[in-house]
C-alpha cells in the first residue's frame, strides 16, 4: 500500500504469495497503480497519493481486515467515492472502530447497519485529530496514521498499550514525518519515496513451526531470517516462561526491521499466565499457544483476549470446541481461556471454521495426537501461509 502511494518505483522482495497479499495488490491496481511481477520480486510504480483514481469496481479485500482497515485510511484522503467489500467472514467484522476516527477527520462513510462492510467512503480534505484508541489495535492505529499522511495539521494516535509498529517503521523508512514515544504516535502531511524492500519471514507464520519443534519429541528446527520485531515476538517471552529451549542467532537490523534465525528444540513445558497487557503483541499467536498449553504441566490462563471473538472466527469458541474434541481440558472464559495439561490428545474430526490460524494450530495439535486428525476446510491456511501443509509433510515425521 505504501509503495503504491509513494513517489517512484519500489521493488519488494520476499513478499508472501498468500490470498491477503493478492487481495491488497488487486485493490491497489483497481485504484490505478501499476504493479509488475518479476522472478522473485514485485515492482510497484508509485506516482503519489494524487495519482490514485476512482475505481470502476468495488475494492475487494477478500478475507483481509488489514487490507480493508488500512486502505480505508488511504482512500479517505482522496476526492472520490470508493466501496470496500470482503468475503462473508470479513463482512461480519467490526468496522466502526475505523469509521469513528475517519469521520472525525472529515470523511463521510456509509456502512451496513451493524457497522460492518460493505463500506462506501466519500473521501476528500481531512483534518488532523488527536485520537485515543478505545482498544489496542495496530490496524486502527495504522488506518488513522495513513489518513494523516494527507491531512491538514498533525494527526496523533494514543494507544492504551503498545501494538505492532510495522507501519510506523515503514512510514519512517519511506520519508514520512512520523514520531512515536510512550504509546503516542504523531504524523504530519508527508510525501513518501519509493524504495527497495526485503521482507523478512513472518513471525506469526513461524510460530506454528516453533510450536511443532517444541512439542514433538527429539525435534530441532532452525528458522532463518525471521522478523523479530519486539512488538511481535511476545510468544518467545511466553515460551521462555514455559521453559522452552529457544535461541536467537545472527540478530541483525535490516533497514527497518530486526531479523534473526530462530533455533528451537523440543522441551517439556510449564503452564503460564498471559494477561491483557501482553495480548496485543500476542494476538495472532494465541491459537497455537492454546495448543502448546495442552502439553504443559499445570494451568495456562489467558485473559484480556476478548478481541479474539471478532477475528476470522470467534477464536475463543473455535479453540474451546476443537480442544475439547481432542480430549483437552479447556475452559472458555468471556475474554480468554483456561487450559489444563498435560493431556494426551486424541485424533478427531475438526472444523477450521474457515479461519486460517485455527486450521494451522490444529494441524500442529494433530501431529501430537494418538490417531489421525481431519480438519475441514483446511485450505483456508493459504490465506496467510501458502504451502503450510506441504512444509509439515516435508519436515515433520
Amino acid at each position: 500500500m505504501l509503495a503504491a502511494i509513494a513517489e517512484g518505483e519500489s521493488r519488494i522482495k520476499g513478499l508472501a504469495s498468500g490470498a491477503d497479499v493478492q487481495s491488497t495488490k488487486a485493490c491497489m491496481q483497481r485504484l490505478g497503480v501499476e504493479i509488475e511481477s518479476s522472478a522473485n520480486s514485485l515492482i510497484v510504480k508509485g506516482r503519489g497519493l494524487a495519482a490514485l483514481r476512482a475505481p470502476a469496481q468495488a475494492l475487494d479485500a477478500g478475507n483481509s481486515a488489514t487490507t480493508m482497515r488500512l486502505l480505508s485510511g488511504i482512500i479517505a484522503t482522496r476526492p472520490f467515492a470508493s466501496t470496500l467489500i470482503g468475503d462473508a467472514s470479513l463482512s461480519r467484522r467490526p468496522m466502526r472502530r475505523i469509521i469513528a476516527p475517519l469521520e472525525l477527520m472529515g470523511a463521510k462513510i456509509e456502512a451496513a447497519a451493524e457497522g460492518t462492510a460493505p463500506l462506501t467512503i466519500h473521501g476528500g480534505k481531512l483534518n488532523g485529530i488527536q485520537y485515543a484508541l478505545p482498544i489496542a489495535s495496530a490496524q486502527v492505529k495504522s488506518c488513522v496514521l495513513f489518513a494523516g499522511l494527507d491531512a491538514e495539521g498533525e494527526t496523533i494516535v494514543i494507544e492504551p498499550s503498545s501494538t505492532r509498529d510495522h507501519s510506523e517503521r515503514m512510514l519512517a523508512a519511506m520519508g514520512a514525518q512520523v514520531r512515536g514515544e510512550n504509546n503516542r504516535i504523531s504524523i504530519r502531511r508527508s510525501t513518501l519515496q519509493g524504495m527497495n524492500i526485503s521482507i523478512p519471514g513472518d513471525f506469526s507464520s513461524a510460530a506454528f513451526l516453533i510450536a511443532a519443534a517444541t512439542l514433538l519429541s527429539n525435534s530441532e528446527a532452525l528458522l532463518t531470517s525471521v522478523n523479530v520485531n519486539p512488538t511481535r515476538t511476545a510468544l518467545l517471552e511466553v515460551l521462555e516462561q514455559m521453559g522452552a529451549t529457544l535461541a536467537l542467532e545472527d540478530l541483525h537490523g535490516e533497514k527497518f526491521e530486526p531479523v534473526a534465525n530462530l533455533r528451537v528444540q523440543s522441551q517439556r513445558l510449564q503452564g503460564v499466565r498471559v494477561n491483557e497487557a501482553l495480548v496485543p503483541q500476542l494476538i495472532d499467536e494465541i491459537p497455537i499457544l492454546a495448543v502448546l498449553a495442552t502439553q504443559a504441566e499445570g494451568e495456562t490462563i489467558i485473559t484480556g483476549a476478548k478481541e479474539l471473538r471478532v477475528k476470522e472466527s470467534d477464536r475463543l469458541e473455535s479453540l474451546t470446541t476443537n480442544l475439547r474434541a481432542m480430549g483437552a481440558n479447556a475452559e472458555e472464559l468471556p475474554d480468554g481461556l483456561i487450559v489444563r495439561g498435560p493431556t494426551r490428545l486424541r485424533g478427531a474430526e475438526l472444523d477450521s471454521f474457515h479461519d486460517h490460524r485455527i486450521a494451522m494450530a490444529f494441524a500442529i495439535a494433530g501431529l501430537c495426537a494418538d490417531s489421525p486428525t481431519t480438519i475441514q476446510h483446511a485450505e483456508c491456511a493459504d490465506i496467510s501461509f501458502p504451502g503450510f501443509f506441504e512444509l509439515l509433510r516435508e519436515h515433520c515425521h
